[in-house]
C-alpha cells in the first residue's frame, strides 16, 4: 500500500531529471501502482511454495503456476485495451495474487498449513495499521504539496519525511493495538 501511495513522490525524486518529465512520471506511476497490487502475491508465492517442496510435491505448484500463466495471458488483452501499459502490470500483479491464493487454498485444503489461533486478530491489527499509514500519507500529500521541480535535495527530504512519518504511524498504530516486539519472536511449542 505504501508503494502505491508513495509512487508519485518516489518517481519524482528518483527519476524526474533531464528529459524525464511530469508526463513520464504519470505514465510510470500507473504501472508502478498496478505492480504494487501484486507485490503481496509475489511475496506470498515465495513463502507458500516451499510448503509443497518440503513435502516433495513439485507437481502442485507447477500446475498452479500453469493455471496462473493462462489466467495472466487471458487478463492481458482484457486490461491492455482500457488501461494501456498499466494493464500489463495489473494482469501480472493479479496473476501473482491468484497464484498465491491457489497455493494457500491448496495448503489449507490438504491440511498442510493450519493457522494458529489469533491469526484473524493479527491480520485485523495489521490492516488497521496499514490503513492508518495510508491515511497519513494521503493527508500529508494533500496538506503539504511540494514543488517537484525543486532541487533534488528538496525532493529527497520530502520523500524521507513521508517515509519516516508513515513508518512512525504504522508502528505507533501496531503498538496502540497491542503489538509488542516479542509478538514477532518465534515460539517453540
Amino acid at each position: 500500500m505504501g508503494l502505491g501511495v508513495l509512487s508519485g513522490p518516489l518517481l519524482y525524486t528518483l527519476f524526474m531529471y533531464g528529459k524525464f518529465g511530469m508526463h513520464d512520471v504519470a505514465m510510470t506511476q500507473q504501472a508502478l501502482v498496478a505492480y504494487a497490487i501484486g507485490l503481496l502475491g509475489l511475496i506470498l508465492v515465495k513463502v507458500l511454495a516451499p510448503g509443497f517442496y518440503a513435502r516433495q510435491n513439485i507437481k502442485t505448484p507447477v500446475r498452479i503456476a500453469v493455471i496462473t500463466l493462462v489466467a495472466t495471458q487471458l487478463m492481458n488483452p482484457a486490461f491492455i485495451f482500457p488501461l494501456k501499459h498499466a494493464g500489463l502490470s495489473l494482469s501480472i500483479g493479479l496473476g501473482s495474487c491468484l497464484n498465491a491464493g491457489l497455493l494457500l487454498t491448496t495448503l489449507l485444503k490438504h491440511g498442510i498449513y493450519q493457522p494458529k489461533p489469533g491469526w484473524t486478530g493479527f491480520l485485523g491489527k495489521m490492516v488497521l495499521a496499514i490503513l492508518a499509514m495510508v491515511a497519513t500519507l494521503l493527508v500529508l500529500q494533500w496538506l503539504l504539496p511540494v514543488n517537484w521541480h525543486g532541487h533534488a535535495w528538496q525532493r529527497a527530504s520530502w520523500l524521507t519525511l513521508l517515509i519516516v512519518v508513515s513508518a512512525l504511524t504504522y508502528f505507533a498504530t501496531l503498538f496502540g493495538t497491542g503489538f509488542r516486539p516479542r509478538d514477532f519472536m518465534r515460539r517453540e511449542n
